[in-house]
């Protein structure tokens, strides 16, 4: 009986090392779930010269800090819209790949860059880098390699359109010192893997300046990121590729990552 106590110990051992080491299966694979578009202050969306509105697909619900992938179009010219939906003035820093989209530097999105300024309740549309006072050049969907920012040789935000909106300090006579914002208007061939936004075609864009004084913190960010649809089907964001995996590559199984039972002879 000993004996048999000593065997059935050490086949309990090896029962719970055999536990132990239970693979975890990752869901690498797994579906976007739709997220409920949250309502933010101060929006912004991507509009195409030809296809309109993007598709836009929620990462987080968070109105401070809203992310979302959208769905570029090869070679298409677009333009931002942003709406300010606060009661009191705004101003917008937004940068596109990374680059601010004034002055063309590499942005963080502070408050001490150059702006646009929005009225309460107002919109604007950006559709290009700002290269003068009356003129911008178009914003247009590219490989990453012929972007504006790769042409600087920034690849730090490739793919991202980004936004920070800061309210205005009161105002106290005598006037402070106070930076000199950008006030708008209201209202190639194409290859994987990535996309950037290129330096386009020169348009007429009046702009005036004027005084504003941001706060030191914005009231909400927000953060588009943009892909081919290819890359949005592969990650399987896409509602019509969720049930389907793509082809072409041996090593992506179609079998939800398990091995299948071997052909019978």
């Amino acid at each position: 009986m000993k004996h048999l106590q000593l065997k059935m110990t050490a086949l309990a051992m090896f029962v719970i090392a055999g536990c132990a080491e239970t693979p975890v299966i990752s869901d690498a694979q797994a579906d976007y779930r739709d997220i409920s578009r949250p309502v933010l202050a101060v929006d912004m969306r991507v509009d195409g010269d030809n296809s309109g509105a993007a598709r836009e697909f929620p990462v987080n619900a968070n109105p401070r800090h809203y992310r979302a992938y959208v769905q570029a179009t090869p070679n298409e010219r677009y333009r931002l819209r942003v709406t300010n939906n606060s009661g009191e003035r705004v101003g917008v820093v937004i940068a596109v790949d990374g680059r601010n989209i004034i002055s063309g530097k590499q942005s963080n999105l502070r408050n001490d860059e150059r702006m646009y300024i929005l009225e309460p309740y107002a919109s604007g549309t950006y559709e290009g880098w700002r290269s003068g006072q009356n003129r911008t050049n178009r914003f247009f969907f590219t490989q990453a390699t012929n972007s504006y920012a790769a042409a600087w040789g920034d690849s730090s935000a490739l793919g991202v359109i980004a936004l920070a909106a800061y309210a205005e300090k009161p105002r106290r006579p005598p006037p402070r010192e106070t930076h000199r914002m950008e006030v708008a208007p209201a209202a190639a061939p194409m290859m994987r893997p990535s996309p950037g936004t290129g330096y386009g075609e020169s348009t007429w864009s009046p702009s005036n300046t004027v005084d504003f004084m941001p706060v030191k913190h914005p009231m909400n960010k927000l953060f588009l990121k943009y892909e081919w649809r290819e890359t949005l089907c592969e990650k399987r964001i896409l509602p019509e590729c969720r049930m389907h995996q793509p082809s072409g590559n041996r090593f992506w199984p179609e079998n939800g990552g398990y091995a299948p039972p071997p052909p019978r002879r």
